[in-house]
């Protein structure tokens, strides 16, 4: 252990208080999400998808923080006279079952989590091409994870140990550069889509607080699992600290983008009429606000149109071209 590098308890305790801090507040996201998705809905059209998945990283989130609780008390109390060489022996070694079960729900919502993001941008792109390096890596990630957790189990060896570190890299590159692949072309065809509309002006962007979230959500996370990957390489303790922060950190990314999604799909708009007079001046008429939601985009030989439904009547605009539509615009 390097003269600037903590001790494995003292990482422990600081992993297990952050990772408190940070769960109570992914708690009261979930809540949000809950609220955002079910409020003034019937039954019927609340997006269940979401709501599931939402729980399942609650779910997951909340048992690593009570496994890492008990494991924090075993070390420091249950264990600190019998075990040899004391809490740092103890906490440093990776064949422990607390760790095991930390390591495989880690690995779960990693999982979930990318698994989610590479949907959502197989929906916004309709295309299986711009996800396949995407789902390449989170094989990759899979692969990596069940390997390392094996090894863990197998030999009694510091988190470090030449037999694990290879495998633990790699699952952090991979995830990183998945994370950063499915953002990254997500951001960009939602700012495509929403540069090119043209036909439908509204006063405020329609889609662009989604593309804040989702490129905040992107950066917060890839944040973690580089300065996790960074400490890794230098074989510091804090990567125990950034991979359980890690945890409600990929709960609360996903409820930033599903609240951001539920506030904007329910939000009005007011048109504005222009209208160009043979003489090429142009003319406005101020028309009442008329509500409408954003429904679907639509692509022609080059040009995007909404399509939207208003409170009296269906759709104003419809087309037989082939269609690559954002519902709502629903990513989940």
């Amino acid at each position: 252990m390097g003269s600037t590098d903590i001790s494995m308890d003292a990482a422990t305790i600081m992993s297990i208080s952050l990772e408190g801090i940070l769960y109570g507040f992914s708690v009261f996201m979930f809540l949000g999400t809950i609220y955002a998705l079910t409020h003034n809905r019937r039954i019927q059209a609340i997006d269940h998808p979401s709501l599931v998945v939402a729980l399942l990283l609650l779910i997951l989130s909340t048992a690593h923080i009570v496994i890492n609780i008990i494991r924090t008390g075993d070390g420091l109390v249950k264990y600190h006279n019998t075990f040899p060489g004391g809490p740092e022996a103890f906490f440093g070694d990776v064949s422990q079952v607390t760790y095991l079960t930390k390591d495989v729900l880690y690995i779960m919502q990693t999982l979930l989590a990318d698994g989610v993001l590479i949907y959502r941008c197989y929906v916004v792109w309709q295309s299986t091409w711009i996800i396949i390096l995407p789902c390449m890596l989170w094989c990759s990630v899979l692969v990596t994870g069940i390997s390392s957790t094996y090894i863990s189990s197998q030999v009694k060896n510091n988190f470090f140990g030449e037999e694990l570190a290879p495998w633990v890299e790699a699952c952090l590159i991979s995830t990183i550069v998945s994370n950063s692949l499915s953002s990254g072309s997500l951001a960009y065809r939602i700012w495509m889509i929403e540069r090119n509309v043209f036909t439908v002006h509204t006063p405020k962007s329609t889609m662009m607080p989604i593309l804040r979230a989702l490129v905040d959500s992107a950066v917060l996370y890839s944040a973690f699992l580089f300065s996790a990957l960074i400490c890794f390489l230098y074989s510091n303790n804090g990567v125990i600290v950034v991979v359980d922060m890690a945890m409600p950190i990929m709960s609360i990314t996903f409820y930033m983008v599903l609240i951001r999604i539920a506030i904007n799909r329910n939000r009005p708009f007011s048109i504005i009429s222009r209208i160009t007079s043979d003489q090429g001046h142009a003319s406005h008429y101020h028309m009442e606000p008329l509500q409408f939601y954003v429904s679907q985009v639509t692509h022609k030989e080059g040009t995007s149109v909404y399509e939207a439904e208003t409170k009296d009547r269906p759709s104003i605009y419809k087309t037989d071209s082939e269609q690559e539509s954002i519902v709502s615009p629903n990513f989940t």
